[in-house]
Formats: structure tokens, sequence, C-alpha cells
């Protein structure tokens, strides 16, 4: 596996990825309704690249190809931390972690926050950080149930 930074041409592949990780890696604690709100299609909206590049968006690869990514912005806020469901358990998530922890360190930073799904709640937990809210989002009309979460570095 390999760790880089998101670059132009990752928009496609990172929204590929993050529709599985809904799709089938969420399929056990989200209905499909609440999936197809959440990410209705696979296709890339036109800011979706965008938004990786403005932030430190770290992937990672094997063979090339994504298996996983997280971002974090300026501010801390720790927005998207998926994995492909092919790759989950093997580590992936816990060395995208440990990278965006080097970086808001390096950064300054003193906390870290984000709204975790039911699926990641658990992998957040497990590497310090505490829920601070139970809440429920809208996504095209469908709330879905998250939790705010936070670590201190």
């Amino acid at each position: 596996m390999r760790l880089r930074r998101a670059r132009a041409g990752d928009g496609a592949p990172t929204r590929a990825l993050f529709h599985d990780a809904v799709h089938r890696g969420a399929s056990l604690s989200y209905s499909p309704e609440e999936r197809d709100a959440w990410s209705p299609s696979p296709e890339a909206p036109p800011d979706w690249e965008d938004k990786l590049l403005r932030r430190h968006t770290v992937i990672a690869e094997i063979r090339r190809s994504p298996v996983g990514f997280m971002t974090l912005g300026e501010d801390g806020y720790l927005d998207f931390a998926y994995v492909s469901p092919d790759w989950t358990g093997r580590g992936i998530g816990r060395a995208l972690l440990q990278a965006i922890l080097r970086e808001a360190r390096r950064s300054g930073l003193d906390h870290l926050s984000t709204e975790a799904s039911l699926v990641a709640r658990p992998f957040f937990a497990r590497h310090g950080w505490h829920e601070t809210a139970r809440q429920s989002v809208i996504r095209h009309g469908v709330a879905l149930t998250n939790f705010r979460m936070e670590i201190k570095l």
C-alpha cells in the first residue's frame, strides 16, 4: 500500500470508491433508501475533485488504484473517511488516519472533529475519538443518523 496526496484526476476514482463504500460497505447499517440519499450516483459532482484538492487529502493506493481516502480541512474537520469494502480490516483506515493526524499536528491543530456514520463510529472510537452528539442529518429528504466526534491532539 502506498499513501499519497490527492492530485488532478482523482475525482472519478475516489467518487466511485465513496459510492461503493456507501452502498456495499454501509449496507448492514443503513437502508437502501438511506444509502441512495447519501450517495445517489457514482458520478462525481462538478465540485468533487476541487473539494479533494482544496483540503489535505490522503489517498491509499494498491497497484495504483485508490482503496481509501481521508480529507482534512484547515479547521481540523475530517470530512471524508472511506475505505473500499474489498479492503476493510487490513489497516488502510488506520494508516490514512495516522497520516491525517501527522498533518494536523504539523499544522498546529489541537483537536479534530468529524461526523461519523454508524459504520465509522467504532473505528474512530478505537482510535481515541470521543462522541459528542448523536444527530440526524437530512440528505435528499431522508434522515441519516451520524455522530459528532472529536479527538484532542
